[in-house]
Formats: structure tokens, C-alpha cells, sequence
């Protein structure tokens, strides 16, 4: 797994396993074959596509997407929605999400201990 502690640039595709630990100014895309960890900062929008799997421990300032077929645990901060568009979400007891959780199809679970935005 490669390890990112400096900062990336522009918008991002994550087609491999990656653990973040610096921060991205931009929006990112996790893609088939991509295994992110975000333990840094994403300053813009995650969206999680098929075959992709993320999990955040950091902060993202955007909006969390979840597409079919994709898996995501958010136990950071979201400064925008999480919204789940066919994937599986779990939003466990340390998350807080400052927007709103949707769940337009697909399975999301929130544990009754995290922050969400009534």
C-alpha cells in the first residue's frame, strides 16, 4: 500500500491501495481496485465508485457519494452530505456529518453515537 504524506494537487482517481495521510486539494475519486484510507484531509468532494472501498478517519470538506457497489466507513469529520447512491455506508459512533445522510438506494447504517445534522 503506498503511503501519501505530502499534499496531492487538482482532482484526483484512486485506482490502487492508498493510505493518505496528507492532505488533497481537490475532488477524489475512489475507483475498482482502489483501498483508501483518508487519515489526512480532503479538501473537496470523495466519491466512491464500484469495485472501490474507503475508509475516513480525517476530514473531508465536500460531500461523501457512496455508488453501487462500493463500501465506505466514516469514522472523520464530513463537512457536506453522505449520501448513498447504491453502496454500502457505515457511519460509525466517532463520525460527525455537518450536512445531511440520504440514502437514495443501497444499505447505510449510522450508529446512534455519531454527530449528524438534524
Amino acid at each position: 500500500m503506498r503511503e501519501e504524506r505530502g499534499t496531492l494537487s487538482g482532482n484526483q482517481i484512486i485506482s490502487e491501495p492508498l493510505d493518505l495521510w496528507g492532505t488533497s486539494s481537490g475532488n477524489v475519486t475512489v475507483v475498482d481496485g482502489g483501498k483508501m484510507y483518508v487519515r489526512g484531509a480532503i479538501y473537496g468532494h470523495l466519491r466512491v465508485a464500484h469495485g472501490g472501498r474507503v475508509h475516513v478517519y480525517g476530514n473531508v470538506s465536500g460531500n461523501l457519494t457512496v455508488l453501487e457497489g462500493a463500501k465506505v466507513i466514516h469514522s472523520g469529520v464530513l463537512g457536506g452530505d453522505a449520501i448513498n447512491e447504491g453502496g454500502r455506508m457505515y457511519i460509525d459512533g466517532s463520525a460527525r456529518v455537518l450536512g445531511h445522510v440520504r440514502t437514495h438506494s443501497g444499505e447505510t447504517k449510522v450508529d446512534s453515537k455519531a454527530q449528524i445534522r438534524q
